[in-house]
């Protein structure tokens, strides 16, 4: 498809013009309004296990909501209003009190808490949770190591409402990390139930199934086309929740999203092109919410086992053919912060995002495939998640094009979002469009998921250099011992080795953006970039 055409057709679908949009409120009617909120999104969920393989983002929002973790964060206010959760500031959940000494952290659990069947939750649950998450392998087991929560020796339970954590070094990150998703609370004795000599951690069953205590428990799911949730009446980690009932229907047509939050018929719409919460946001009949992806980067990404990927002229000449600017002027529509062209000499900061100093530049990208041996460029796939094609469609084909112009012939290849992470776990593709953003708020994560060779899921470029494994790992113990100097001089070091080697070219740093009605209150942002149901409300 041609930039011109999908440029047209998103136009038509943000109109509402190529499609009816569906009634979808009729069911949700048995419930007082205020009381049920309908959520519409571009995809959903494609396992409710946030320990499973390739669950992808939408999953991260079932695990969110119904599950506990033993603590949370506090929240503060954003410079443009924005509530958000704050990264420096720890609540109780499922533990009510903790200490954290040189060696060990030690939680008190609530006595009151219990999972969805009644069971009450205790410690022999959290360490089965743990012990869960460092051994299933994959995206769980590496998001708890990016804490050096590692072995299931470190989990210890000292009595039915108190656990601790044994540290095997000192790491910033491990308070951080027990605050994340993954270390979810599961129903122990309830998933031993489900297991089989094949499937010890009853992986199977938690697909499909809630095992959790958390304020929403899911009611039914039809993947692909909606998810409902009704309120657990007994939760205890914290205020009940306002909403009763939480209706998730997937529409594929943007259009259609547009359309219903436009005539009042969802509540929040999530995944619009930026083009549409612009001039929904203009229009001021419903509320839209705008808010930087903290340690978040969209980036076209090589993996440079695939030539001629492994060759850095290549790469740069890649870098050099992006067309950065009409990207955010015809992608972005200016809710994004650009992450290229920083002026030439610039020192390098500890700040992460931070901009490279690539600019759209044909001749020279030109030059540098010459210098490659590639004179008449090459043939190629650019693949994309097409569970968020609002953004990566049309950003494909703008790439598309540029590259052409230089001789690379990029074919197209759209993953559905129920693929997308087993296909990023095959690391097969040469050439992507991606999104990235760290849980944890600190460049050294970021970059130990992203470019460390230990080659996380995330490390979509195949990337493995020792220098740059070293100063990661430096800079993770510097911040640990609070050597500011250290740590200052390693994060610059990765930085500067991440845009000289340029195995991604990071595009911008996107702004999360929700579309809602005006009665709809108690939003946060969250780091996960999901919904959290339980802070909401409707007037």
């Amino acid at each position: 498809m041609k930039r011109r055409d999908v440029l047209k057709s998103m136009t038509a679908l943000a109109a509402g013009s190529m499609f009816p949009a569906p009634a979808i409120w009729s069911e949700a009617k048995a419930q007082a309004r205020n009381e049920t909120l309908l959520l519409v999104s571009e995809s959903g969920p494609n396992n409710l296990d946030i320990h499973g393989v390739g669950t992808n983002r939408p999953g991260y929002e079932v695990a969110w909501n119904c599950y506990d973790r033993l603590i949370s964060h506090g929240t503060k206010t954003l410079e443009n209003g924005v509530a958000s959760y704050d990264r420096d500031k720890y609540t109780p959940e499922l533990a009510e009190d903790w200490t954290v000494t040189d060696t060990a952290a030690t939680f008190k659990l609530r006595k009151d808490a219990t999972f969805h069947d009644g069971a009450p939750v205790t410690a022999k649950d959290v360490k089965w949770s743990f012990d869960r998450a460092v051994t299933v392998g994959g995206f769980p087991t590496f998001q708890m190591k990016a804490g050096s929560l590692e072995k299931p020796e470190q989990f210890v339970v000292v009595d039915d409402h108190t656990f601790r954590v044994d540290f095997i070094r000192k790491d910033k990150l491990t308070i951080p990390d027990i605050a994340v998703i993954v270390p979810s609370i599961f129903n122990s004795e309830l998933m031993k139930k489900h297991a089989t000599e094949k499937d010890p951690w009853a992986m199977d069953y938690a697909k499909a199934n809630t095992a959790g205590g958390g304020a929403y428990k899911v009611a039914k799911w039809t993947p692909g086309t909606e998810v409902i949730y009704e309120r657990n009446e007994t939760w205890k980690g914290g205020p009940l929740p306002k909403i009763k009932r939480i209706v998730w229907r997937m529409v594929p047509s943007a259009g259609n999203r547009r359309a219903l939050i436009e005539r009042g018929d969802a509540d929040i719409s999530f995944d619009l092109p930026n083009k549409d919460f612009v001039e929904l946001n203009q229009a001021g009949k419903v509320a839209v919410v705008s808010s930087p992806i903290g340690n978040g980067i969209q980036y076209i990404g090589m993996n440079v086992t695939k030539p001629p990927f492994d060759k850095l002229e290549v790469r740069q000449a890649v870098a050099y053919a992006i067309p950065y600017q009409k990207i955010m002027d015809a992608v972005m529509f200016g809710l994004a912060k650009p992450m290229f062209g920083a002026p030439q000499g610039a020192a390098l900061s500890t700040a992460w995002p931070q901009p490279h100093g690539y600019v759209t530049d044909l001749a020279k990208a030109k030059a540098l495939l010459a210098k490659a041996g590639l004179p008449n460029g090459f043939e190629t796939t650019l693949s994309f998640d097409l569970g968020f094609a609002a953004v990566n469609e049309p950003l494909c084909v703008l790439v598309q094009e540029s590259l052409a112009q230089i001789g690379i012939k990029a074919t197209i290849n759209k993953v559905p979002g129920s693929s997308w992470r087993a296909e990023m776990t095959k690391k097969e593709m040469p050439l992507i469009s991606n999104f990235f953003s760290g849980w944890l708020d600190y460049p050294e994560y970021f970059f130990f998921w992203c470019y460390h060779g230990q080659n996380s899921l995330f490390n979509t470029m195949s990337y493995q250099n020792k220098e740059m494994d070293a100063l990661i790992d430096a800079a993770r113990k510097a911040a640990a011992e609070g050597d500011t100097a250290a740590y200052d001089k390693d994060v610059k070091g990765f930085v500067g080795k991440a845009f000289a080697d340029v195995p991604r070219v990071p595009l911008f740093q996107p702004y999360l953006n929700a579309a809602m009605q005006k009665n709809v209150s108690g939003y946060r942002y969250w780091f996960h970039r999901q919904l959290d149901y339980r802070t909401l409300s409707k007037a």
